[in-house]
């Protein structure tokens, strides 16, 4: 079993920045892949970054490459997503999981979930 909280959403405007965390603590020796979703309000799940966990590859979905950036630091078993240039429409729960690969990335090859943390991007 793992653990899986975030930290570090909150309310900010447009073209601004938020760092997200992700610690995960439980069984975490075997190597796992870890990433981050997203779900708007009336809107589906949808990938959003993944890392692998030497962090030499990772995936971006299209609507933030350029502007978010995953990283992991497997010494406090931890993955970071820097979300810069904000827009409205990022607006939404962001959740962190873990996945035994970073690619595809996707919900249902999800195998830990967080609670999720509140991004909210005013125009």
């Amino acid at each position: 079993q793992v653990t899986l909280v975030e930290s570090g959403g909150g309310l900010v405007q447009a073209g601004g920045s938020l760092r997200l965390s992700c610690a995960a603590s439980g069984r975490t020796a075997s190597p796992y892949a870890m990433g981050w979703f997203r779900q708007a309000p009336e809107k589906d799940r949808e990938s959003v970054a993944s890392i692998t966990w030497s962090g030499s590859s990772t995936y971006y979905a299209d609507s933030v490459k350029g502007r978010f950036t995953i990283s992991r630091d497997n010494a406090k078993n931890t993955v970071y997503l820097q979300m810069n240039s904000l827009k409205p429409e990022d607006t939404a729960v962001y959740y962190c999981a873990t996945g035994r690969l970073y690619t595809p990335w996707v919900p249902e090859k999800a195998a830990y979930w967080g609670q999720g943390t509140q991004v909210t991007v005013s125009s």
